[in-house]
């Protein structure tokens, strides 16, 4: 249960950096609001994928493809999560 106790203390914008970052293989610094998932941090389809499948395990929620595929900055994942969770 220790996943809980850091999920308190994180606040959503962390937690979406930390999952992003992981998920692409990229530094926490370079995770900025106005990074494009492809075009900056070198995301592939698979790679989005995957992020969007971390994002609804670590939040609880469902992300539907229409969304998805909407989804395609930084700002716009925190947007959604903040929105969704």
């Amino acid at each position: 249960m220790g996943k809980e106790v850091g999920k308190s203390m994180a606040t959503v914008d962390e937690r979406v950096k930390k999952i992003i970052a992981e998920q692409l293989g990229v530094e926490e610094e370079e995770v900025t609001p106005e990074a494009h998932f492809v075009e900056d941090l070198g995301a592939d389809s698979l790679d989005t994928v995957e992020l969007v499948m971390a994002l609804e395990e670590e939040f609880e929620i469902e992300i539907p493809d229409e969304d998805a595929e909407k989804i395609l900055t930084v700002g716009k994942a925190l947007e959604y999560i903040k929105e969704k969770a």
